[in-house]
């Protein structure tokens, strides 16, 4: 298996479906309330679809109303990366698989307690490995 952070655009075409690739690699985002993990109360663990890195419990998933999955903390403080992002015209921080730097979705400062965070990430960007 190559390195995910070295991998070509074709290699990364070929291995993901056109819209995981979008908003992966593209930084897309899929239109709220469509995605298949926003209402999943499954429990397990969230992998980065592109490279099967774990990224957030069940346990930290909740109903955030936003229509994108929500987690209120990372599996891990290495899992996830954070960028500046000023596109749109606004300042938001983009969340980013730290293995990988697939665009999950972005961060924002209005969760639960006890992080205070609200990760709002793409379905298409994860991909649930069932508890069990």
């Amino acid at each position: 298996m190559s390195d995910p952070k070295t991998k070509s655009d074709a290699e990364w075409r070929d291995e993901l479906t056109p819209e995981q690739y979008q908003v992966c690699r593209c930084g897309g985002t899929e239109p709220p309330f469509t995605g298949r993990y926003w209402n999943t109360k499954t429990k397990g663990t969230y992998l980065c679809a592109a490279c099967k890195a774990p990224l957030f419990s069940s346990e930290t998933k909740y109903d955030s109303g936003s229509g994108w999955p929500s987690f209120w903390a990372a599996i891990d403080e290495d899992a996830v990366a954070e960028k500046r992002d000023t596109s749109h015209g606004m300042i938001r921080t983009e969340i980013l698989c730290a293995r990988c730097d697939s665009h999950l979705g972005h961060v924002f400062p209005d969760g639960p307690q006890p992080t205070g965070r609200r990760y709002c990430t793409n379905s298409a960007s994860l991909e649930l490995e069932p508890e069990g």
